[in-house]
């Protein structure tokens, strides 16, 4: 069984299991246990096969295979089964040949949300780590579109700009808008478009220095979960130069401008370039300084998160040090 020292959700030090603050916000408070009963589907086991027959696949999108999650009566996480309606998204090892060290993507994405919430103060979908009987990983996270009535109203950004498989091409969720025209919708949809245009802003300067290069347009969302729209909590934030052999500075083709960027090397990136952004997005002058000035700076529970990380020490540098690289070419 895997030896937890830090709790698999916040990364508290001192815990075995999930921390009573990561229990609240995960489980409503319940004891549940990070080690699951139900086999992972990479062993390619007789009964993991069998179990796969009976529950949900949510999607196989590019290489990362999600699955519905209910708790049950016992507290225990287990699979959704035939209608039911899972409440958590569970994401095991990615089996696909070119995706590097897939056995840490996992708490690559956990500690990346974390990072985000934790360090940076971003809205982030609830999420943690949970562990199948061979000590794999897996990432867990809350779904915020459902509640017990039924769904609530979502979009993400390539449904509002129309644009699908057939007439935007294989490659629709980046090859066809830029973060500029992101922006746009928000201000178009949401009632409080200059607070979560501010949001998206700060989750835009994320993405860069934590090196996410799979921010695409599926990833970010409106909810309505209230009578209106607004931005939707962050999901799918990971580092993506752990995995990757030739990783990307932004997911968008266009980048950050409607127009696009002419991108040959990260060095042409830099501090001006997301003070245009800030400005034609509608950002004060002021906020936008005080916005990338706090994004540069070095964070200290970044670092802190990053060393009682699941990831393995390795990765832990090399995470450590593309991320302190990135934030650095705010100051450029």
């Amino acid at each position: 069984m895997k030896e937890i020292e830090v709790c698999p959700s916040t990364l508290a030090q001192g815990f075995d299991t999930y921390s009573p603050a990561a229990r609240k916000v995960l489980f409503d408070g319940k004891m549940v246990s990070p080690h699951l009963a139900e086999p992972s589907p990479s062993t390619d086991s007789p009964e993991a096969k069998e179990a796969i027959k009976k529950i949900s696949r949510i999607s196989l999108s590019g290489v990362q295979p999600k699955f519905a999650v209910v708790l049950d009566q016992n507290n225990q996480l287990r699979y959704a089964r035939n209608e039911e309606r899972g409440t958590y998204i569970l994401k095991p090892r990615p089996n696909a040949y070119h995706i590097l060290n897939k056995e840490y993507c996992a708490a690559n994405e956990h500690l990346t949300m974390q990072i985000a919430a934790q360090a940076y103060g971003i809205e982030t979908a609830a999420n943690g780590l949970c562990f199948f009987a061979n000590d794999e990983a897996a990432y867990l996270t809350r779904r915020f579109d459902v509640h017990t009535d039924g769904k609530y109203q979502q979009e993400d950004f390539a449904a509002l700009m129309g644009y699908t498989k057939s007439n935007g091409g294989s490659d629709y969720k980046y090859c066809n808008a830029s973060y500029e025209d992101c922006a746009e919708m928000i201000r178009r949809y949401v009632k409080a478009a200059p607070i979560d245009v501010l949001s998206f802003f700060r989750l835009i300067l994320f993405n860069f220095i934590i090196l996410n290069d799979d921010a695409h347009l599926k990833n970010f969302s409106l909810i309505d979960r209230g009578g209106e729209y607004r931005l939707s909590p962050a999901y799918d934030l990971i580092n993506t130069s752990l995995h990757l052999v030739q990783s990307r500075i932004f997911a968008l083709d266009k980048g950050l401008f409607k127009e696009g960027m002419k991108l040959v090397d990260t060095h042409q990136v830099g501090r001006t370039d997301f003070e245009e952004f800030g400005k034609r997005i509608g950002l004060p002058q002021r906020v936008i300084k005080k916005e990338i000035d706090r994004f540069a700076q070095e964070n200290s529970l970044a670092k802190e998160l990053i060393n009682r990380s699941f990831l393995s020490d390795a990765l832990k540098k090399q995470y450590w040090l593309s991320y302190d690289y990135r934030r650095k070419m705010l100051n450029l």
